[in-house]
């Protein structure tokens, strides 16, 4: 990036921070700069009449990705889709509840909504699947009592309180920004341990339980500049269950990173990020620590962490209370220094690649149908935020996070049943190039002719996966193939054979390269349906890789 660029960028900023009303001198500039992304006042298109005026800052127009590593928008954005996108997430904020049964079942409306915009669907199907998402969901109501800083933690953990920390975060995040509310009521120390409390409040648990939702729900704020998600998802995190507290220890808040000042080290983890090429052999020849590659590999050769059988709904719960210490100890050489640009990219690598590996390789066999496992998936649908935290967040939190996030990942990796991964026989039992079923184009003769005709119809296999997924009835779907996608474009060009893979303890994994994510994908496709071209709707597995009991 060029000085003048990046003068540029400074303007933007400082200019976006003037039009709300801010002091650049009350905190750190950069504190400022990136605070500003997500709550910046940006003008709203007056294309759209709303029934809810009080959230027209809430839901201003997504904005661009701040860096490389977060995903980009598809062709079809419109005024058209944008004005359903606004509108769907401004009825969803005030009509609906983050919780559609007793269950603690989560809304996905605005998940769709968002992933259907950012592939560039069009603005009808925005609302078709707003249609079919809200015809199951439960009425907003109002809570108890009002949540204040005074009693924020005396009801943490209770599904009647959301209403009023909904009411609580808005005022916070309007008052101090996104990135600040994250830091105060996520990260921080005393609202995680806190011996004066009646009970643990252990918010970065909440903010990681429940399959992740908590983060993935605020991720889509931080990701498309949308206040209004931010505020729901801390809402969501504060009265979410912290499932089992013995997850994430303690020590976890004692940072072991480098020390710069606030300023320096957000300025610099900012710059960096804005302009790093993705997947560049420099972030993998500065790996620190064990890679998690080794990680995993040691995990398959543990006989203790085999041995578990599927406990219905308390399955991670389990895990984590039986196992987490000795998940642990495995990762306890997997660190992240904060304040080390090229560290964090390396990390945010090995962490997007494994939680593909183990959705997607981890769900093939070479004689069964591909195990498109609900809970593994989300792993990945998850991982694509990270970058966008980074954005915002300090060097200490970043580690918390990305620790906590492994502990996460490699526990429901366990908990349903620990799959093997043969990568070997899945390269050469897949395809690079999945096709689409159902009617095929008739070319004219003049098109080109490839050594390979299908590529006549087919010439960008990705097309017709993400046309497919925008149609699906399953909300899920979207979510996942734009993940697999946005990895796609990162590490496509991926050769097998790179020592930072290679070097590692698991078996096969020299045989990685960037076709992992096509193949993945088009897995996934085919388990799940391509409804376009006329397949019946499949759903996702839930049966996990258990093994028989003897």
């Amino acid at each position: 990036m060029t000085s003048s660029l990046m003068r540029s960028l400074t303007r933007d900023i400082i200019s976006k921070q003037r039009r709300l009303g801010s002091s650049i001198s009350q905190t750190p500039y950069i504190k400022h700069a990136l605070r500003s992304h997500c709550f910046a006042g940006t003008p709203i298109l007056n294309t759209m009449s709303s029934n809810h005026p009080s959230t027209s800052d809430l839901f201003p127009v997504p904005s661009s990705p701040l860096s490389p590593l977060i995903p980009k928008h598809w062709p079809g954005i419109s005024i058209e889709s944008t004005a359903a996108l606004q509108a769907v997430l401004k009825d969803n904020h005030v009509k609906w509840n983050i919780f559609f049964n007793d269950s603690g079942f989560h809304n996905h409306i605005a998940h769709r909504a968002i992933a259907y915009w950012a592939l560039g669907a069009a603005g009808d199907l925005i609302k078709a699947g707003y249609e079919a998402d809200s015809s199951y969901q439960r009425p907003a109501f109002e809570s108890p009592e009002k949540i204040t800083e005074k009693n924020f933690k005396d009801h943490l953990g209770d599904r009647q309180f959301y209403g009023a920390y909904l009411a609580f975060f808005t005022d916070i995040v309007r008052q101090q920004g996104a990135a600040a509310a994250i830091e105060q009521y996520i990260f921080a120390k005393d609202v995680n341990i806190d011996p004066s409390a009646k009970k643990k409040p252990d918010m970065l648990n909440r903010f990681l339980g429940g399959l992740v939702h908590p983060m993935i729900h605020l991720g889509y704020g931080l990701e498309f500049n949308l206040p209004g998600m931010v505020v729901e998802g801390l809402a969501e995190a504060a009265v979410h269950s912290d499932d089992s507290a013995s997850r994430i220890p303690d020590d976890f808040f004692d940072y072991s990173g480098g020390a710069k000042t606030i300023a320096e080290d957000t300025f610099s983890r900012f710059k960096s990020l804005l302009i790093s090429s993705p997947d560049t052999k420099s972030a993998s020849d500065h790996a620190t620590g064990t890679h998690v590659f080794t990680v995993v590999a040691r995990i398959l050769k543990d006989p203790e962490l085999g041995k578990v059988q599927d406990t219905g709904s308390g399955m991670f719960i389990f895990t984590m209370e039986h196992y987490a210490s000795k998940v642990i100890e495995y990762m306890s050489d997997w660190r992240v220094d904060g304040t080390n640009p090229a560290d964090i990219e390396n990390k945010l690598q090995q962490l997007s690649w494994l939680n593909s590996v183990l959705y997607g390789i981890g769900g093939w066999s070479k004689d069964k149908p591909f195990n498109a496992d609900f809970f593994h998936m989300h792993l990945v649908t998850s991982s694509i935020f990270l970058p966008s935290y980074v954005a915002y967040l300090k060097p200490s939190s970043i580690e918390h996070l990305f620790r906590g996030y492994l502990l996460i990942s490699l526990g429901w990796w366990i908990s349903r049943g620990r799959p093997v991964l043969n990568i070997s026989e899945f390269y050469a039992s897949t395809t690079s190039h999945p096709l689409p079923s159902g009617a095929i184009p008739s070319p004219n003769k003049d098109t080109l002719r490839p050594t390979n005709p299908t590529k006549v119809v087919t010439p960008n296999a990705w097309l017709p996966i993400i046309e497919t997924s925008v149609v699906h009835p399953d909300d899920h779907l979207p979510k996942l193939q734009r993940a697999l996608a946005h990895y796609a474009t990162l590490y496509g060009t991926r050769e097998m054979g790179r020592k930072d893979f290679a070097g590692t303890e698991l078996e096969g994994a020299e045989k990685l390269d960037g076709t992992l994510f096509i193949r993945v994908a088009g897995l996934t496709a085919e388990r799940l349906g391509r409804v376009r071209e006329g397949q019946e709707a499949g759903k996702w597995d839930r049966k996990g890789f258990y093994q028989p009991k003897l």
